[in-house]
């Protein structure tokens, strides 16, 4: 029997066979991979962006462009118009192979009287239906029938007549009439063109009236001016009502509220500012702000003789023998002392005895000379001294002769540990101060690096080698990692390092 080769599927791109290797479905077909794109535009696509239309793949924006809506609002953001169906490309893509799938606009099948859109009497689909008036319709058909824009559930009106408006076009066609109907004032007169019935001589005239010229009983009507005071314009303070006009300052003439009103002892009304002026204390510390001298009102002896002496030299005040400043002596008062070693300093004083550096309550080191100092000076006058004790690696002595002798001043000095007891690189005993751990044993911190490249590692980056060595992440796949392509410094690189 002769062999028959099975029969694949054929692209509807170039009219070849499908394999599953490279094969793209859509619309119930096959398609190459790199036959899977746009008939317009000749972008790539997937399953995410694919739209298919009789045979023919689009991607969506070549899809709405070409079988879309079409006009107001349908551009590329609301408000845009857009007539695009996509010709330009077709131009552009004349050398292109296609399957020649149809990209005429369609033709709206019309529906039977009473089922379609209300407006063009056409099928409605259930992806472009706009409802309104319990009836389906086209969103391209969906907009005011006089001013024709476009509309949303937010913003339609059904009108009597069958028909959907915007809300301005329903209240000049069907809307109430006269004062209190225009627009957006609540005062406008709403009187369209149209309206032959309305004219602007029949509106009615408003009068202004000053109500302070009515003048009310003795005792009942506004305090300034005695007007009567009417529910729509009255405000309240010490018991009594005032005109909302009338109600200010008797002495700035500032308009007040209920905050910042103040009732004076003279049955007036008076800003924060005056009332302070005029009824409240006087003084060093009674103006505008603290520190300042308030002399409304005082004279000159008197400013003169209210005025507080100020030394600003605290440490010139001696204080008891103990009690005071230690480094200075002087008497030191709660609005500037710091603590330390449980004695009180004044804040100037509180600085380090060496370098007079400003200290506070975090830089401070209280000394066993009685004294404060920042921590540099602390530790070079009382830490401990030798290697490792400075910026490392600085051995640090401040005398001629060190008060502690090291036996050890090097590293990789002195007797190894026993075998499987120190540090696997170097062999000496590990420490607890400088010890690090790995799946193979306790290293020293200054050993812990890489075998090959020698960079220092941590927890995060450390690789344990099967020959008992450390290794970092690239090293150690570069010795012990797989081979071959896709295994080197990126995908498809072939390391046969």
């Amino acid at each position: 029997m002769p062999f028959k080769p099975a029969d694949n599927p054929k692209c509807p791109k170039c009219g070849k066979s499908v394999y599953a290797a490279e094969e793209r479905v859509a619309g119930g077909l096959k398609w190459h991979k790199m036959c899977f794109k746009c008939g317009l535009c000749q972008k790539l696509l997937d399953s995410t962006n694919c739209s298919e239309h009789e045979g023919e793949l689009y991607c969506k924006v070549c899809h709405a462009r070409k079988f879309g809506p079409k006009g107001y609002g349908f551009g590329g953001g609301a408000g845009c118009l857009s007539m695009d169906t996509g010709d330009h490309l077709q131009q552009e893509n004349a050398g292109v192979r296609t399957n020649g799938a149809c990209l005429e606009p369609r033709v709206i099948a019309k529906a039977p009287p009473g089922e379609g859109c209300p407006r063009c009497g056409g099928y409605v689909y259930a992806a472009e239906q706009m409802l309104a008036r319990g009836k389906a319709w086209h969103r391209e058909c969906f907009k005011c029938g006089d001013c024709q824009k476009r509309l949303d559930s937010t913003n339609c009106c059904e009108g009597p007549d069958r028909d959907i408006y915007c809300k301005g076009c329903y209240a000049i066609k069907f809307g109430p009439r006269g004062i209190g109907h225009g627009g957006m004032s609540s005062l406008g007169l709403m009187c369209d063109v149209k309206d032959l019935e309305w004219q602007s001589d029949q509106a009615p005239k408003t009068t202004v009236i000053d109500t302070a010229s009515i003048k009310a009983p003795p005792g009942k009507g506004c305090p300034r001016c005695g007007g009567v005071v009417f529910a729509a314009e009255q405000v309240l303070a010490k018991g009594r009502e005032w005109h909302r006009k009338c109600f200010k300052c008797r002495d700035c003439t500032k308009t007040l509220d209920s905050i910042i009103a103040c009732d004076g002892p003279d049955n007036d009304v008076y800003c924060k500012t005056c009332y302070g002026k005029k009824w409240g204390p006087h003084g060093y510390g009674f103006a505008c702000g603290s520190g300042f001298l308030q002399t409304d009102g005082l004279t000159e002896e008197e400013i003169s003789a209210n005025r507080p002496y100020y030394n600003p030299d605290t440490t010139s005040i001696k204080a008891p023998k103990g009690q005071g400043c230690p480094r200075c002596g002087g008497m030191v008062f709660a609005a500037e002392q710091q603590l330390a070693k449980g004695t009180m300093w004044h804040k100037k004083c509180f600085n380090c005895a060496e370098c007079h550096r400003p200290l506070d309550s975090m830089l401070a080191c209280d000394g066993p000379d009685r004294e404060i100092h920042c921590r540099a000076c602390y530790a070079k006058l009382f830490g401990p001294k030798g290697f490792g004790f400075g910026h490392a690696p600085t051995l640090v002595s401040t005398d001629a002769e060190p008060t502690i002798t090291y036996t050890e001043q090097l590293p990789f000095t002195g007797q190894k540990a026993a075998k499987g007891h120190g540090c696997p690189r170097c062999g000496f005993p590990v420490y607890a101060a400088e010890q690090m751990h790995s799946k193979n044993g306790t290293w020293h911190r200054r050993c812990f690096s890489c075998a090959d490249c020698h960079r220092s590692l941590d927890s995060t980056n450390l690789n344990d080698g099967p020959n008992g060595e450390i290794y970092c992440r690239g090293c150690y796949g570069r010795n012990f990692g797989p081979k071959g392509v896709g295994f080197g410094m990126g995908a498809g690189t072939l390391t046969m390092a």
